[in-house]
C-alpha cells in the first residue's frame, strides 16, 4: 500500500491532517482506562461500584441509554458527581504519560511526524473528554483539539459529570470539524485534507477528506473502505499493508 505522504500535493492555502485518537493513534480505547486510573489513585472505594458500571454497559447494549449518557454515568460512578479540575488534572497528566509511554502505535507517530514535516496542521478529533485528551494531544504535538466537553457551570474549577453539548462522535464530530474550519476561515476549496480513523462512525470525516486512510480498521470500516476508494493500513505493524 502506498504511503499517503508520497503523492505530490498541489499548492493549497491550507493543509490539515485530521486524526481520530482511540484505536487510531492509541492501541486501545482510553476512556475506561482514564476512569480506572483516577479511581485507583483518588478514591479506591469507587472500584466497588464497578458492577454498576457493568449494568450501565448492559443498558447501552440494549439501547436503553445512548453513548453520551453511558459516558456520563460511568464518570459519575468512578470519578464523582462533581469534582475540581485542579484535583483531576495531575491525574490526567500522569495518565497521558502512561498512554504515550506504552499505548501508541509507532506507525501512527511516524505518520503524524510525516504530516507535520509536510506542513499539515494537525487536528485531533475525538469523542474522549477534553479533561485528559488535552494532555495526550500536547505530548503528540497536535496543533488543535476537538473533544467532548464536560459541564463547567461556574466557568471555573468545578466540573459536573455531565456532557456540555454533544458527544464528539460521528456526525456530531464532523459538525465540530466544520465549525472549526469556519472559525479558522478555512474554506473547502482552499484546503487539502488528510483524515485517519479506525472506525466506521468517522465516515463523515473520511468522506470529506481528499486522502482518507482507514487505520487498523474495524470490521465495518474494513469492508467500506475499498468501496469508497479509501486507503487501508495496519498500524499494528510499522508499515501499512
Amino acid at each position: 500500500m502506498e504511503d499517503p505522504t508520497a503523492v505530490p500535493i498541489p499548492d493549497y492555502a491550507h493543509r490539515v491532517a485530521m486524526y481520530d485518537m482511540d484505536r487510531t493513534i492509541t492501541r486501545s480505547g482510553t476512556y475506561s482506562g482514564f476512569l480506572m486510573h483516577v479511581a485507583q489513585r483518588r478514591q479506591q472505594w469507587r472500584l466497588l461500584l464497578l458492577p454498576l458500571v457493568a449494568l450501565a454497559a448492559a443498558a447501552y447494549s440494549l439501547r436503553l441509554i445512548d453513548r453520551a449518557r453511558l459516558k456520563a454515568i460511568n464518570l459519575r460512578l468512578l470519578v464523582g458527581k462533581r469534582f475540581r479540575r485542579t484535583e483531576i488534572l495531575p491525574l490526567a497528566e500522569s495518565y497521558a504519560d502512561k498512554v504515550v509511554a506504552r499505548g501508541l502505535h509507532p506507525a501512527a507517530l511516524a505518520q503524524i511526524a510525516a504530516d507535520r514535516e509536510a506542513g499539515y496542521r494537525l487536528l485531533l478529533a475525538t469523542a474522549s473528554f477534553h479533561l485528559y485528551v488535552d494532555a495526550i494531544a500536547a505530548r503528540l504535538g497536535m496543533d488543535d483539539v476537538l473533544a467532548t466537553q464536560l459541564d463547567e457551570p461556574d466557568g471555573a474549577d468545578h466540573i459536573h459529570a455531565r456532557l456540555a453539548g454533544d458527544n464528539c462522535y460521528g456526525d456530531a464530530k464532523f459538525a465540530r470539524i466544520s465549525d472549526w474550519l469556519a472559525a479558522n476561515d478555512i474554506t473547502r476549496e482552499a484546503v487539502h485534507v488528510r483524515a485517519y480513523s479506525d472506525h466506521v462512525s468517522d465516515h463523515p470525516m473520511l468522506h470529506f477528506a481528499d486522502e482518507a486512510v482507514a487505520t487498523t480498521p474495524s470490521r465495518k470500516l474494513k469492508l467500506l473502505a475499498p468501496q469508497m476508494g479509501w486507503q487501508v493500513v495496519d498500524w499494528r505493524t510499522r508499515r501499512g499493508r
